[in-house]
């Protein structure tokens, strides 16, 4: 009898948990250099957004269930004149920002897009701020969404450094799941428990498999998975708030919790061994060094483990573009990120297909001198055979020290490096790159080009004085954190 007592006892929460809502309460945020980032991060992913709407397959799946349903004080959808309740809000807004695989990316034992959160804290913020308006109350500033962001990158960044959802087959939505539930309640004004409350019912949710990033099923969910996954956790707070129960031990139940289910009986090797060895491992605390050391994309739409590969491509183009047809073989150096997750041969079945695919990233550069979202679409690479021509001639190597210093701290690099052997015995140089122009070791170097990438992308939807507008805006620190969220939502509606 005590034996069933004690198995059915119920536990304090995971400190797993526990950390995570105690940071979100209790860590302020100090670091000029992490809100100065988190200010172009949501430049740019607000951008990425915005060009993304250029493109069909992604505004079908946008606005309402219902059909010319408008909202009471709800979310804006950024180039919309959508306005949503916040979970459809943040799905929206997550589809745009990820739809062309064009916003910030962190790198370690799991990948991911840490301003895939952007969309639940966006849609959440825009709402509050407006009711609290209509009830006389002070609204939501900007400042508060720059630190979601923050603490969001922080959570999704930190958890990543040392585990590795992919090998047991997960998608890595799953942190921008946990990430946007733990900074939404924050936003919502969730105390501790309901906050761990909602993170429990985010750990025991469905999550999703790799299954549409990768050969032979690669698709366009991708593109809307972190959106999917951001407006669960609006709503996993929303449930939280009212009052719903948490899960305690939702990582270490035995059997039934997140580690026994989801992260070691997908992998043999996993699940030979102990528990403790099957638990998340952390490598440094929670403070605000993901947004510090966050990877811009800024010179290519594309798969980030492929940009350095990008940029030689397009170093070699002036040496190749006149002899693409003397061409003999293609040698890509490449770490084993890339080799697992992009390197493909065979047909590409759709542009979600084809922008993770290293060597068509690397075929188009070296044919036209550039890579844009276009170059990925079925007309494009019908009208240029040439790219299959040369993804058949590539051959896809790992450099060791690559590997290496991909995962090591003090380097942290995306290399990236390529030969060119032509059928008269001569060759190119072999072009290495290391550091990608969004990497913090080429930041003062991108941040200009970044800031271009955004008047770009907002001049596909705004008339040139909007733009102007929005830019002076976000360029300016302090008024950008002191606006209200709904009036910084007004700047970016048609």
């Amino acid at each position: 009898m005590s034996a069933t007592f004690d198995l059915n006892t119920r536990p304090d929460y995971d400190h797993v948990i526990q950390d995570i809502a105690d940071y979100v309460l209790h860590y302020q945020i100090e670091s000029i250099e992490a809100l100065t980032t988190a200010r172009h991060c949501l430049m740019d992913t607000l951008g990425c957004g915005i060009l993304a709407l250029r493109f069909p397959e992604c505004t079908k799946l946008l606005g309402p269930i219902v059909e010319g349903t408008i909202v009471p004080h709800g979310a804006r959808v950024p180039g919309t004149s959508f306005q949503l309740d916040p979970v459809k809000a943040a799905w929206d807004i997550g589809a745009i920002i990820r739809w062309l695989d064009y916003n910030d990316t962190w790198l370690a034992a799991e990948w991911g897009h840490p301003s895939d959160n952007l969309g639940g804290i966006l849609a959440v913020a825009d709402h509050l701020s407006q009711v609290q308006v209509s009830r006389g109350k002070v609204p939501i500033p900007m400042k508060q969404v720059l630190e979601a962001m923050i603490m969001a990158h922080e959570i999704q960044g930190v958890i990543a450094l040392e585990n590795s959802f992919n090998r047991v087959g997960l998608d890595h939505v799953f942190l921008v799941k946990l990430a946007s539930t733990a900074v939404i309640a924050k936003l919502r004004g969730l105390d501790r428990e309901r906050t761990m409350a909602a993170l429990s019912q985010a750990i025991v949710d469905g999550q999703s498999l790799r299954t549409y990033r990768h050969a032979p099923n690669a698709g366009s969910r991708k593109s809307w998975a972190a959106g999917d996954a951001t407006s669960r956790a609006v709503r996993l707070v929303d449930i939280a708030a009212r009052g719903e129960m948490g899960i305690p031990s939702a990582l270490t139940a035995p059997q039934w919790g997140f580690y026994d289910v989801l992260f070691s009986h997908t992998n043999k090797d996993l699940a030979t061994k102990a528990p403790a060895d099957r638990q998340f491992k952390f490598q440094r605390p929670y403070g605000s060094y993901v947004m510090e050391n966050v990877l811009f994309k800024i010179s290519f739409p594309a798969e980030f483990h492929s940009q350095t590969a990008c940029e030689a491509a397009v170093i070699l183009h002036p040496w190749v573009k006149d002899k693409l047809d003397q061409i003999d073989k293609i040698i890509l150096t490449t770490h084993d990120s890339a080799i697992r997750i992009i390197s493909k041969v065979g047909p590409l079945a759709n542009p979600a297909d084809r922008d993770h695919c290293l060597q068509y990233m690397v075929a188009v550069p070296l044919i036209t001198g550039n890579l844009t979202a276009d170059d990925y679409e079925d007309d494009y690479h019908a009208a240029h055979p040439l790219i299959d021509v040369l993804r058949d001639k590539m051959i896809v190597v790992e450099d060791p020290r690559y590997s290496a210093e991909y995962y090591d701290p003090a380097y942290r690099s995306i290399a990236n490096a390529i030969q060119i052997f032509f059928k008269d015995g001569t060759s190119t140089a072999k072009v290495e790159v290391e550091y990608p122009l969004g990497h913090r070791r080429r930041r003062l170097d991108g941040i200009p080009v970044l800031i271009e990438k955004f008047k770009t992308n907002l001049a596909t939807r705004f008339v040139p004085s909007r733009v102007e507008q929005i830019v002076n805006l976000t360029n300016d620190p302090v008024q950008l954190e002191a606006m209200p969220v709904h009036e910084f939502m007004d700047l970016l509606v048609i």
